[in-house]
């Protein structure tokens, strides 16, 4: 798949910068993750449903893995598999006979960022030829999309497909699935996925994430297990001066200290927050804030790791490693402070492997992105949390008929299509001859694919999580090792596969600390400050909210 350079804002990190990052990572861990329960809440109840045990299990679809193509780099500790060679177009597998459609017509709504392509292309149309029923694709700005979607859903004046990401679920949108999208649970539920088999290969612990207000509302994207944040750093120099890779928090300090040289135009890193939360065995982000301590819920921000997250960090700013705009909290230009050699660490999303190393093969062919191992606190082996395993979904609105559908489900079908297959190399790469040249046996896209092959109609629904880029074959080894090595050491967070919908009243009580981490990373406020704010926090609500995951964990069980 192609890469997108997204991002969500132009403060500091955010996670939605991150969770935004990997949104074209198809990724997942494999199937058969045993059955946790998915919660919500029913819109305007502001109190927590939840459907668990025999109940979730008669929903989910039945997992029946595909066999259409071996991988090069088999799973490894729940790593996703890597393809790093590409069938010939002769040998590509057909995993849909004919065309799905029927001539249907379908509106679809969704974030893309980057440069729209031109409405009614070639892209769109051979896609649609092959679809044998058209989708109108109505991309809208990533970065403002929660705004748009807001309004919209409000509006009533809803497209037949919809895509929704984990990151835009607050307030009124988690609410709003449950009463505006369609129920596929007569459609897909138990055996009846197995007439759309390439979502039946999609595994169970994504599908499982797609219930909404005890119904199987969403068609997920799968994501790769570690693929929220990676620290990365630029190979190509450290090897050109000799440096060698941090092993714990302390020798990355001092390796910042060697790195950095203001007058040559070189600091050691970009802001690394969000990579110090792991490197101090910090939980992650709502609802897997929770780490169970002597049978009590403890909040992420309660933990001696998160304290000493922060105060690492306060030493990088303190001490000037930090790249100045990172500093500013110029965010959106990460990347480029970092392809363009002004920092050689940094952290972001799965897709920038990929994504910098497509963007550099030209203009720099020796630049070359690897992603540090994660370590602990002292340098010893890390606690690593695993990531939601979706956190992006298709709904289809409820006002469509049954015929709808079932076209909308055969298309979504065929958009599944995993790597290796004609429908999979047609969707990531159009069509060969006009908008990719095969090349030493890899099929590359050439500028009006680039401009035009986005990645749009995998929102629809996407298939297991591989790591398939033919065309750069070494990273994909780099990346599959990164995860297998990684993945020894990964555990499944409280709550792990739940959709949870927090009661209205204590939906923003995490807010502040995103730019209290701001604050205090950059000195403009203290540890004391911090440790204010978590009292506050807890008189504000969060002890409250802390008793009502309690009774979530007590009735469902723990993910861990």
């Amino acid at each position: 798949m192609s890469n997108s350079q997204a991002s969500a804002s132009t403060s500091a990190p955010s996670r939605r910068t991150f969770l935004a990052s990997t949104a074209v990572a198809a990724a997942s861990v494999a199937g058969g993750i045993p059955l946790l329960s998915g919660c919500s809440t029913e819109e305007g109840s502001g109190k927590g449903g939840t459907t668990s045990g025999k109940e979730l299990k008669n929903l989910l679809p039945t997992y029946v893995a595909s066999t259409v193509a071996d991988p090069d780099i088999p799973s490894v500790n729940g790593s996703s598999p890597g393809y790093t060679k590409a069938p010939s177009a002769a040998d590509l597998v057909v995993s849909v006979k004919g065309k799905p459609g029927h001539g249907g017509g379908y509106t679809m709504f969704e974030p893309l960022w980057g440069t729209p392509p031109p409405k009614n292309n070639a892209y769109y149309k051979a896609v649609n030829d092959a679809l044998g029923a058209k989708i109108s694709l109505q991309p809208q700005d990533g970065n403002t999309y929660g705004e748009k979607l807001g309004a919209v859903l409000a509006s009533g004046d809803i497209a037949d497909i919809v895509m929704i990401p984990l990151w835009e679920m607050g307030g009124r949108i988690h609410g709003a699935v449950s009463a505006k999208f369609a129920d596929l649970g007569p459609y897909l539920s138990g055996d009846k996925v197995k007439k759309y088999p390439n979502l039946a290969a999609i595994p169970t612990a994504a599908w499982q994430m797609s219930v909404f207000g005890g119904k199987l509302r969403g068609l997920p994207m799968p994501l790769r297990p570690l693929a929220g944040v990676i620290p990365y750093y630029r190979e190509d120099i450290f090897a050109k001066e000799g440096y060698q890779v941090p092993k714990s928090p302390a020798e990355f300090l001092a390796l910042a200290k060697e790195i950095t040289r203001p007058k040559s135009k070189v600091w050691a890193c970009d802001d690394m927050w969000w990579s110090a939360q792991r490197f101090f065995g910090c939980p992650g982000e709502k609802p897997y804030y929770w780490v169970e301590k002597d049978g009590k819920l403890v909040h992420k921000v309660e933990t001696e790791n998160y304290l000493e997250a922060l105060e690492w960090c306060r030493k990088l700013f303190a001490k000037g490693y930090v790249h100045p705009d990172a500093v500013a909290g110029k965010a959106n230009d990460a990347l480029t402070r970092f392809t363009s050699g002004q920092t050689l660490l940094y952290n972001d999303g799965d897709a920038k492997w990929y994504g910098a190393t497509f963007e550099q093969a030209g203009p720099n062919p020796e630049f070359k992105i690897q992603g540090m191992d994660w370590f602990g606190p002292d340098g010893g082996d890390p606690v690593i949390y695993l990531d939601p395993p979706a956190q992006i979904w298709s709904f289809l609105n409820k006002n469509l008929s049954k015929d709808e559908i079932e076209e909308i489900l055969a298309l979504a079908n065929f958009i599944a299509a995993p790597f290796g297959t004609k429908e999979q190399r047609l969707i990531d790469y159009g069509v060969e001859g006009v908008h990719h040249d095969m090349k030493k046996g890899v099929p590359v896209k050439n500028a009006t694919g680039v401009r035009d092959v986005q990645d749009t109609y995998r929102f629809i629904a996407s298939p297991q999580a591989s790591v398939a880029y033919p065309d750069f074959p070494q990273m994909v080894e780099d990346y599959c090792g990164w995860m297998q090595r990684m993945g020894k050491f990964a555990r499944k967070p409280l709550f792990y596969g739940m959709q949870i919908q927090e009661p209205n009243r204590y939906a923003s009580l995490y807010t502040p600390f995103e730019d209290l981490a701001k604050d205090v990373t950059r000195g403009r406020k203290s540890i004391k400050d911090a440790q204010q704010a978590i009292s506050d926090w807890r008189g504000g609500g969060g002890d409250r909210l802390r008793d009502w995951y309690a009774k979530l964990l007590d009735k469902n069980g723990s993910g861990a």
